[in-house]
């Protein structure tokens, strides 16, 4: 009994040892293993597998593959202003139907010296021509402003013009302002096909920071435009004392005819840091501030200074010095006005003989119509409209390329742009 007792008395620490080492030889050989398997997939880690193979095929065909085809230019479009005084009708709507085309923007306006009979004419005329009427885009600003041409009146009614245009339609590109003394040299279609690989961006405005005599005779006299307060149209007048540059922006003057682009006119209109309308009550007395209020603000704002390009794109002819008004243009300019490439020229005499020959052999018009282009559709042509996207430019897109492409040249490098 008692050698059953000692046996019985060993047998539970057996089974315990004997499950102990069971544990640890288990757990021994999950981590050789464990061990083995990482050796194992590290030597084969070295080859490249059948997935990386795949991925790599993958980007090398697509390494190999032909780049997309660039973005298909969008036709442009303009908005226009058009403006004119005491008997300008007719010079105007010849303007205007010279200028024409289904996707631009129109806003025509003769200003507060203009006969009311006038004006009720070309009111009639724009409500009653059955192609403005179809398409909507020529508008006319029905009551007038007083405009003084060395006023800031000047100013005030192109930026009216402006604020029209951008509530009427969103959906243009750049800004041009004209007179009825302008006229083109280009046609709608011409225009359209050269915009329509340029950069959105450029501003065409002629400027410079070299005052000269201007200095001594606009920019330091205090004038007042008796076209902000008085319905008659009477000539500025000069008050007392004379004032000094301005020290907290850069003075800058040049053309009063511009193209400007759809996002610099809207800071012209909303003014988010002030500085247009700064400006705009500065040049509220500034001799002649059509010439120089526009070109001050772009060229003192850094996002839109680089964008200034140096020329107006019109042909004009100045006395050297220049006076207040340039050479009216003859027949004797015809020359001198194509091979400038431009494309627009002023200023004309109504009905002058210069602008049938324009007509006849740059605009292909005829008979007071409208210029041909390819958005025109039936007999007589272009009395109703086809495809306003079917352009058809001639040769004043090549004249005008190579005007503005020599500009936008200069404009990429820095040359010229507002010094």
């Amino acid at each position: 009994m008692g050698t059953l007792s000692m046996e019985k008395k060993w047998i539970f620490p057996l089974v315990v040892s004997s499950l102990i080492c069971v544990f640890l030889l288990a757990t021994s050989f999950n981590m050789g293993l464990i061990s083995s398997l990482h050796t194992i997939n590290s030597i084969f880690s070295i080859f490249p597998s059948r997935t990386n193979q795949t991925e790599l095929a993958f980007a090398e065909t697509r390494m190999s593959q032909t780049p997309p085809p660039p973005p298909v230019p969008t036709i442009p479009r303009f908005a226009y202003l058009i403006s004119g005084s005491k008997g300008d009708l007719e010079k105007l709507w010849r303007t205007l139907k010279a200028l024409y085309h289904p996707r631009n923007q129109y806003v025509v306006h003769l200003d507060l010296e203009s006969p009311a009979e006038e004006r009720l004419e070309l009111a009639s005329r724009v409500e009653k021509n059955p192609v403005f009427s179809k398409v909507g885009n020529v508008y006319m600003i029905t009551k007038a402003n007083m405009v003084t041409y060395k006023g800031p009146t000047m100013v005030s009614n192109t930026l009216h013009a402006c604020a029209v245009l951008l509530k009427r339609s969103k959906d243009w590109d750049w800004f041009i302002n004209l007179s009825a003394s302008d006229y083109p040299l280009v046609t709608q279609d011409d225009l359209i096909h050269t915009f329509s690989t340029l950069n959105r961006n450029l501003n065409f405005i002629e400027h410079s920071s070299h005052l000269g005599w201007k200095e001594d005779k606009r920019a330091m006299p205090l004038i007042i435009d008796p076209g902000l307060y008085s319905s008659k149209k009477t000539d500025i007048y000069w008050a007392s004392p004379r004032r000094t540059l301005p020290t907290s922006f850069k003075l800058f003057t040049g053309s009063a005819w511009m193209v400007l682009t759809h996002s610099f006119v809207e800071y012209l209109i909303w003014g988010w840091d002030n500085l247009p309308r700064t400006l705009l009550m500065y040049y509220a007395n500034f001799v002649s501030s059509p010439e120089g209020y526009f070109h001050t603000v772009i060229c003192n704002v850094p996002e839109y200074a680089q964008t200034a390009v140096n020329h107006d794109l019109h042909y004009i002819s100045w006395d050297n010095p220049p006076k207040q008004h340039p050479h009216v243009l003859s027949l004797n300019d015809t020359e001198k006005m194509i091979a400038s490439g431009a494309a627009f020229a002023r200023k004309f005499r109504q009905n002058d003989p210069v602008l049938d020959k324009i007509d006849r052999d740059l605009l292909g018009r005829k008979n007071g119509s409208f210029t041909p282009g390819g958005w025109c559709a039936n007999r007589p042509k272009c009395s109703k409209i086809g495809d306003p996207s079917k352009i058809k430019p001639g040769p004043g897109a090549q004249r005008l390329r190579r005007l503005i492409g020599r500009l936008a040249l200069m404009a990429k490098l820095g040359q010229n742009q507002c010094k």
